[in-house]
């Protein structure tokens, strides 16, 4: 049963418009949304907000002791903790992603990453802000792929792990630095990881998932692949449905919408832009060169 977020629900009930969402396991949900001539106030969530600003936002005013004030615009972000109270008066256009984290992931994250157990979980509450990173991540990761299609399911969670991660670092009381990860994973544990991603390409694969597999957070996890194999999971992950797929198409009668099924994609048309981005041919001109 997926999370409810009290700031996702209290959205729902205002003049914003939700244009898509997605839950990614325990304690993680995105949506992308836009408002206009709107006032919304937060009051008292049980988890964690992280807000980024896509387009306008110009005229977004957030109410402060001193008054009503403004500073967003495209790349800001803004940053609203759990128990936090915070009122805000959309009176232009605005479209904005957020991304919803519950405390117990928050400590889940700082306790598997970094091995160490914090008294408590004290996250700054943040307001038209610029950080270069969570921009690129969010725009390059989280902005570029259909979050519906179940092929990209662990590019999502891999980049709103990087995210987590870089709240904590940054974002938070305890400032830690990241663990020093050297080399990759042992071979057994290499070939279980590939042996279980071969073996269920046809579902939604995450982070979380192979890095239980391995016995390790995800971010060790993924660091230590990459170090292994020389891309990263999801990667590996997009490449190994693409050759599945082309075997497919080239030695059995399926057709392309069960191959497409079958290779963990849940539409032929992101699987056919996918598979043409990589192999510079549209899965239908290598079934009909076979047909010739």
């Amino acid at each position: 049963m997926p999370n409810r977020y009290q700031a996702f629900e209290t959205l729902q009930k205002h003049h914003a418009v939700l244009h898509d969402t997605v839950h990614l396991g325990s304690g993680m949900q995105l949506a992308a949304w836009s408002n206009k001539n709107d006032c919304v106030t937060q009051e008292d969530p049980d988890h964690h907000t992280l807000s980024l600003y896509i387009a306008d936002g110009y005229e977004c005013y957030h109410k402060t002791r001193s008054g009503w004030q403004n500073g967003g615009g495209p790349d800001r972000f803004c940053l609203m903790p759990k128990h936090n109270v915070s009122s805000w008066d959309v009176r232009g256009d605005l479209s904005f992603v957020h991304m919803y984290c519950t405390d117990e992931h928050l400590r889940q994250v700082i306790e598997q990453t970094w091995d160490r157990s914090p008294a408590s979980i004290l996250v700054d509450e943040l307001t038209f802000e610029e950080d270069q990173h969570i921009t690129q991540l969010y725009r390059h990761f989280l902005l570029s792929c259909q979050w519906q299609e179940s092929s990209n399911q662990l590019m999502l969670s891999t980049a709103t792990n990087l995210l987590v991660t870089h709240l904590v670092r940054h974002y938070t009381h305890l400032q830690w630095a990241l663990p020093t990860v050297r080399g990759g994973l042992s071979p057994t544990v290499l070939n279980r990881v590939k042996e279980y991603i071969h073996g269920h390409l046809s579902t939604p694969l995450q982070l979380q998932q192979l890095a239980e597999i391995a016995g390790l957070s995800e971010y060790h996890f993924a660091r230590m692949f990459k170090q292994s194999m020389g891309v990263a999971p999801h990667q590996y992950v997009m490449n190994a449905r693409i050759i599945r797929a082309e075997n497919l198409l080239r030695n059995t009668r399926l057709d392309i919408t069960t191959i497409a099924l079958d290779c963990g994609f849940s539409s032929t048309s992101h699987f056919s832009n996918r598979f043409k981005s990589l192999r510079g041919v549209a899965p239908s001109a290598v079934r009909q060169n076979l047909l010739r």
